[in-house]
């Protein structure tokens, strides 16, 4: 069995919010849990900088990145919270191979280092896969180890420990709840707990219910922009430049796994997402997809309809309602390792395991 982590570091590549005066109760809320989890916990040098700092030196975002792959003495690097410029760091890790170069000390050091994040992090995730760096999916600093309720959500909690424990996940199984997002995040609301509502499982839209390959992918807006750049114009150019999305042949026989963030996204753009996916041949090159439950369930129906109707492929298994992604609660989602996803008729045998 591997190791249990020790010591983490919590990076802000994305936003600078984790710096800001007016999330110091949630830090520290953060701070506490890891700490009765048996964690060391620093932070990245620029982490704490605020909102101003991080948005205009992403040069430093990827000095962050860069030392704590390097570290010996770190265990796993815990993102902050996403955000939306994260594509800003690559001439910073790729110009001169020095993501690369991070990689293979970290490799050569013989440390099964943990990399976890989700939202915009899905860039950072495809630059990691770019380089040959396993990483997992699926939570964050903020959003979850900060929880404002009592505690972490029990099912968000039980796959964020596994992780700590074993670094790896062995399974995940579908939440019998998921809830309602919190309206706001004012410290009155420490404490309040969030209201569960009953989960659906995983939902087979087409295909065959058993399949298997290893997962990539990440949130659906983050990959709609590294194409169409409708926020920040050179996101398409500089993606472009470092070959930074898979190519066809990157994704034969892997599951894309596609999630929807917080700003709820609309049918229109779900479905231009998925076009532009199709274009690239990646539907043709999988063996399956998987898709999140929306955030508060916005727009499921249609986003199922979606699905079946653009990838093109009736043969192709597409699996929905996972409880990955922005939808609380969380589950963490291994990439580059063999996936055998089952979504049987009967929720008790709904699973994906994990080599």
């Amino acid at each position: 069995m591997s190791q249990a982590v020790k010591n983490v570091v919590i990076a802000s590549l994305s936003r600078g919010l984790l710096g800001e005066p007016f999330v110091k109760f949630e830090l520290e809320i953060g701070l506490r849990r890891l700490k009765e989890f048996g964690l060391n916990v620093t932070f990245a040098p620029h982490a704490l900088k605020g909102l101003e700092y991080v948005e205009k030196h992403p040069e430093k975002r990827a000095e962050d990145l860069l030392q704590a792959l390097r570290d010996p003495e770190i265990d796993m690097i815990l993102c902050a919270i996403g955000g939306e410029d994260s594509y800003r760091m690559l001439p910073y890790l790729f110009e001169n191979e020095q993501l690369a170069q991070a990689v293979k000390e970290c490799a050569s050091g013989g440390k099964n280092k943990i990399f976890l994040g989700f939202s915009d992090t899905t860039i950072n995730h495809f630059m990691l896969h770019k380089v040959g760096f396993k990483s997992f999916y699926g939570q964050a600093f903020l959003p979850d180890i900060c929880e404002l309720g009592p505690d972490m959500h029990p099912y968000t909690k039980k796959y964020f420990k596994e992780l700590i424990s074993t670094r790896r996940i062995e399974e995940i199984r579908p939440s019998d709840v998921w809830y309602k997002e919190r309206a706001n995040f004012a410290p009155e609301q420490v404490g309040v707990p969030l209201e569960p509502m009953k989960n659906q499982g995983f939902q087979l839209l087409q295909g065959e219910s058993e399949f298997s390959g290893k997962i990539l992918g990440g949130c659906l807006e983050s990959m709609y922009e590294i194409f169409e750049g409708d926020k920040f114009s050179d996101e398409p150019v500089l993606c472009e430049k470092y070959d930074l999305f898979p190519s066809a042949e990157d994704w034969e026989g892997r599951i894309i796994l596609l999630e929807t963030s917080e700003e709820k996204p609309s049918p229109q753009l779900y479905r231009k997402t998925l076009e532009i996916l199709r274009e690239k041949e990646v539907f043709e090159a999988v063996s399956g997809v998987i898709a999140g439950k929306p955030m508060d369930e916005t727009h499921a129906d249609e986003y199922s309809r979606m699905l079946v109707k653009t990838v093109g492929r009736k043969d192709l298994p597409i699996v929905f309602n996972l409880n990955v992604g922005h939808a609380m609660p969380r589950a963490v989602v291994p990439f580059g390792v063999k996936a055998h996803v089952v979504a049987d008729s009967d929720i008790e045998k709904q699973v994906i395991r994990f080599e």
